[in-house]
């Protein structure tokens, strides 16, 4: 069993912290918490993260003083628990105009152009947490033969929608900002709403593919 800190963040919110190192089978764990604490009465946000996660209820929730009690029992029941995750596509236009640095990720990598879009576009991805911008999400499971460093100078403004590469990950970004990594797509997707009662595309847990929109350059 592994054990695990339960404390108040402050007077409405508490936190699950698990000790390191991150391992998969415990994000799993978190992610299947995470979507049964978005189902208690009074919750105002819930935040997965690496290795933890925090729930924060309304002053006026019923039981708000057992959330800790409550986040350690459905921790327990997680170890029984199977994590499903969503299934999301994104499609993408790869190279050219929407994916100027392809020629770069091709030249660090010793690939042909088109074996770089195939290998990116053939791994199923694995959300692990949301950061940097919102609805930023850092995605696992890209094919090791893909990392590259990300660009010495940072562009100023990366459009929103653009499909890039940054060490071992791959990202999307959600709007319009500066940036260092390798772009090497774009979507037309909506990364990000603020506006919409679910504002972000995707969630820590999701499964993700990239889907080729039209023939690769």
């Amino acid at each position: 069993m592994t054990d695990v800190k339960i404390y108040w963040h402050h007077e409405t919110a508490a936190v699950l912290d698990v000790p390191g190192p991150a391992r998969l089978e415990i994000q799993r764990r978190i992610w299947w918490l995470a979507a049964r604490c978005r189902a208690f009465p009074g919750v105002r946000e819930v935040v997965p993260g690496m290795n933890n996660l925090t729930v924060d209820l309304d002053p006026e929730a019923p039981d708000l003083e057992r959330l800790p009690e409550r986040l350690g029992t459905e921790w327990q029941q997680s170890t029984d628990a199977r994590y499903e995750p969503r299934q999301i596509e994104i499609s993408v236009r790869y190279g050219g105009a929407d994916g100027p640095d392809l020629d770069e990720v091709a030249r660090h990598t010793r690939l042909a152009p088109a074996e770089v879009l195939r290998l990116h576009a053939a791994a199923v991805y694995t959300v692990f947490f949301l950061g940097f911008l919102p609805g930023f999400a850092y995605l696992g499971g890209m094919d090791p033969r893909l990392a590259t460093p990300r660009r010495a100078e940072p562009r100023l403004s990366v459009p929103a929608g653009s499909v890039g590469i940054g060490g071992q990950q791959t990202g999307v970004y959600p709007s319009n900002s500066p940036g260092g990594w390798q772009l090497i797509g774009r979507t037309s997707l909506s990364m990000f709403d603020a506006n919409s009662s679910a504002p972000t595309l995707l969630l820590p847990g999701d499964a993700v593919r990239f889907v080729a929109e039209g023939e690769a350059p």
